[in-house]
């Protein structure tokens, strides 16, 4: 497996695309905009894009994922329903925070707790980790011990959750039991800034790891 960061919006949002190095079949993971140096990343390195994966409903994550899939044609997946409301809403979202024009999308699925994405060769595991968003999940390939966590967790912070229905016992719950337990060597690609692992979280994050929350 491979997986490569393109930064995107004036947010800096880490879009990727994840793709198999055996098939060369990939995904483009929260394509919040920019699409064209998406497409260019993934002809650069010969990917065949055949799936397009969503964390969460917010524009910076998801407001490239309509002219994604118009030039591509492949199947949208996720995020979980819960963020229907958020999506359904994209055109408003992205004029509040002026990320321009952005059209809402309907999901060729909806994503629940422990359903399976497939990636050429690769398998994802889905976890719905609400908190920052009521239906944010987050894509796990534990064969390579690598996941793509969205905005539930950062490098040294946590995701906010003073947007509506964002709940912040709901995100340290996801983070604490949902994700810690995968183990401390799993590394993460959070949604903005540099990737870390649950274990150099578990051991200094100020806002949820052990020390702060009297783990052990």
């Amino acid at each position: 497996m491979k997986l490569i960061v393109i930064p995107v919006t004036p947010f800096q949002q880490n879009c990727s695309i994840l793709w198999c190095e055996e098939t060369m079949k990939g995904a483009v993971i929260d394509p919040g905009g920019e699409v064209d140096s998406i497409l260019q990343e993934a002809e650069a390195r010969h990917i065949e894009i055949e799936r397009i994966l969503v964390t969460h409903g917010h524009a910076d994550h998801c407001g490239g994922v309509a002219d994604l899939h118009e030039r591509l044609g492949v199947p949208i997946d996720g995020p979980h329903e819960d963020d229907r409301f958020w999506i359904e809403q994209l055109p408003e979202q992205a004029s509040r925070i002026g990320l321009g024009h952005c059209r809402a999308f309907e999901p060729d699925r909806w994503l629940s707790d422990g359903d399976e994405v497939t990636v050429g060769n690769i398998t994802l595991q889905v976890i719905h980790c609400p908190g920052h968003t009521p239906g944010h999940v987050v894509f796990y390939a534990a064969a390579e011990k690598v996941a793509v966590v969205g905005d539930v967790l950062f490098a040294g912070s946590i995701g906010r959750t003073d947007f509506p229905r964002g709940n912040h016992d709901d995100l340290i719950a996801s983070i604490r039991n949902k994700l810690f337990p995968l183990g401390d060597e799993v590394a993460f690609l959070p949604g903005h800034g540099p990737a870390s692992s649950f274990g150099r979280e578990r051991e200094g994050n100020p806002f949820v790891g052990d020390g702060a929350v009297g783990g052990s």
